[in-house]
């Protein structure tokens, strides 16, 4: 949805004598913006002294009222009860939003598409600050990663210490773990670990879900393409399964956090 024309602040700025382009680059809109608003306020003569009365939404009911609509085009669902009805087992989004439209059928209304309905929920999940529920499946995913605390390891003889880094694999339905350390994250050891994790889980999930570090994933743009590791790809494929990384900048995405300790298998 585009955004809002600020429409009480261009005659605002007006006033201050300032010049089309100084009121666009001000309000970080476009000039043609600030020339619709301008335009607008000639036409139906409100001027400054009169829009410093009124609220951001009135001004801009003034000055566009064939753009205002009286309520939302579609009805909303109980957005509580629809988060409510998420906590069961086998209840998604598609099917509460085929319930949604039946519902809307019945009561002779419109139905919002089910990407909106999805949004929409999106949008009252961040509202409330509440959080959306992430369905597990039993099986289906493995996560991995380094994990963030590291352990030192002294060799007797010499008192040398060397940085210990550990590898962790979860099954996120049971949080059953494997955690291995390791003394460095190369491309071989990253490999390496995730054959110890499958041997030591007993198989290959279909799914792996890395984070974005770059012994697995070479770019992950916002959009188009993931670009994986070959090596990594290549393993994936011969365990028969699909990299899945986490999205960017989605902390939703990221592994789920342990609430026990883990079982625990060692190769050093």
């Amino acid at each position: 949805m585009a955004r809002r024309i600020p429409a009480r602040e261009v005659p605002r700025l007006r006033s201050s004598n300032l010049s089309l382009n100084a009121i666009a680059a001000a309000l970080h809109a476009s000039k043609a913006s600030v020339s619709v608003v301008l335009r607008a306020a000639a036409e139906h003569d409100v001027a400054w002294e009169e829009a410093e009365r009124m609220s951001a939404g009135e001004v801009y009911a003034r000055l566009f009222p064939e753009r205002e609509q009286p309520g939302p085009v579609y009805p909303d669902p109980d957005w509580d009860a629809v988060h409510a009805e998420l906590a069961k087992v086998g209840v998604t989004l598609r099917l509460l939003h085929g319930e949604y439209r039946e519902e809307c059928a019945a009561r002779g209304e419109a139905a919002t598409s089910y990407d909106r309905f999805c949004k929409r929920y999106r949008q009252f999940t961040v509202s409330r600050n509440v959080v959306s529920r992430v369905g597990r499946k039993a099986g289906r995913n493995m996560e991995v990663d380094w994990s963030g605390p590291t352990m030192s390891l002294v060799d007797p003889a010499t008192g040398v210490v060397s940085k210990v880094y550990l590898f962790v694999a979860r099954l996120p339905f049971s949080r059953y773990s494997y955690v291995e350390p390791a003394l460095d994250m190369k491309q071989d050891t990253w490999l390496r670990c995730h054959v110890h994790a499958f041997e030591f889980l007993g198989g290959a999930t279909p799914c792996i879900a890395p984070d974005n570090l770059k012994t697995g994933v070479t770019a992950h743009p916002r959009e188009g393409e993931v670009v994986l590791n070959a090596a990594y790809e290549d393993l994936a494929a011969h365990y028969g399964s699909a990299v899945m990384p986490a999205r960017v900048r989605r902390p939703r995405d990221k592994a789920t956090r342990r609430r026990r300790p883990p079982r625990s298998a060692t190769s050093l």
